[in-house]
């Protein structure tokens, strides 16, 4: 496991563009699958961020292009958010201190389980752990600022 770091701001040290790759793996079946694209975490006038994820899956039943969007608002510490779906159903807490890496999402019938891991100042990664009667599946993101050593 990766050591996790407490980030005095978490919005700051999110904002602006990051490349993202994932593996997919659904463990039921052996299927393999990558995303790979770029996610922009844009600042907004309620004091959050805007998260847009873009790129192109591979999937054996899909290829191509691919996006999702949340919404981070501000946490109940700095070093923690909390994301919503764009309609504003609660997601999840974002968070790299040991006790906040955390956090996990039912989505009916199946639990979600995240794990934030801080990599550096310029990089991070996170793990989604999906375990239930529909889904059997472990989805491993880590994320590269663009810019990195130049916050926008």
């Amino acid at each position: 496991m990766k050591h996790q770091q407490p980030i005095q701001d978490l919005r700051a040290y999110l904002a602006g563009s990051w490349s993202v790759e994932r593996t997919l793996l659904d463990r039921a079946s052996g299927t393999r699958g990558t995303f790979t694209g770029v996610v922009r975490y844009s600042r907004n006038p309620d004091g959050g961020l805007d998260y847009r994820e873009d790129g192109t899956m591979h999937w054996p039943t899909h290829t191509g292009p691919a996006f999702r969007e949340y919404v981070l608002t501000p946490g109940t510490a700095p070093d923690s958010m909390d994301v919503s779906f764009p309609d504003g159903r609660p997601f999840h807490v974002v968070g790299f201190s040991e006790l906040g890496h955390q956090d996990k999402h039912w989505c009916d019938p199946d639990d979600y389980q995240v794990n934030y891991s801080y990599d550096g100042p310029d990089s991070f990664s996170f793990t989604w752990d999906v375990k239930g009667p529909a889904k059997d599946l472990l989805l491993e993101s880590h994320l590269v600022r663009i810019h990195a050593g130049r916050h926008e």
